[in-house]
């Protein structure tokens, strides 16, 4: 059955990212971080919101480029502009019709960051994995791990706890 996996850094009051997208109190250095970034080699494919493709740009991603270029990229948003030429596909409206056809290509999909879209598709059960790197830290305001009135019960299936004060914990949704 397809996965998909919202794999995420958050704060302990439940943010993953402060005012302005600030996301500089989280450690990017650590073994936490390496673990991260040898699951994101093994993801297929990737979806996000217009926010979340755009924090990008700050980062040198050209529009339209693919973020992590191994990925088949879906960006949700009405309103984001592109070049033709671009190397990701768009989604304008029917996210979760896009989402299925994306989930019937790849056997694991990557929600990369975004509150809003995140609590979209996990009040519309589309999230079956959750994957939090806790971070001892309270931001107090920012970007919502889900934003909107998202309900689900999660079973945790693994925890991992670094040295830096790092804990990976590990869900199945539903």
């Amino acid at each position: 059955m397809p996965s998909l996996i919202y794999d995420v850094a958050v704060s302990l009051d439940g943010y993953i990212a402060g005012p302005k997208g600030d996301i500089s109190r989280f450690p990017m250095e650590g073994p936490h971080a390496e673990a991260y970034a040898k699951r994101l080699a093994d993801y297929p494919a990737v979806i996000m919101g217009k926010n979340t493709y755009e924090f990008g740009y700050a980062y040198g991603l050209p529009p339209g480029a693919r973020a992590y270029p191994h990925m088949e990229h879906l960006i949700c948003s009405s309103s984001i502009e592109l070049p033709e030429s671009r190397d990701v596909t768009v989604a304008r409206s029917g996210w979760l019709e896009a989402l299925d056809a994306l989930t019937a290509r790849h056997e694991a999909v990557y929600l990369c960051g975004g509150g809003m879209l995140a609590g979209f598709l996990l009040a519309n059960g589309r999230i079956t994995e959750l994957r939090l790197k806790r971070v001892p830290i309270v931001l107090g305001q920012g970007t919502p791990l889900f934003a909107g009135r998202a309900e689900a019960t999660a079973h945790l299936l693994s925890t991992e706890p670094y040295e830096n004060g790092v804990v990976y914990q590990h869900y199945r949704i539903g």
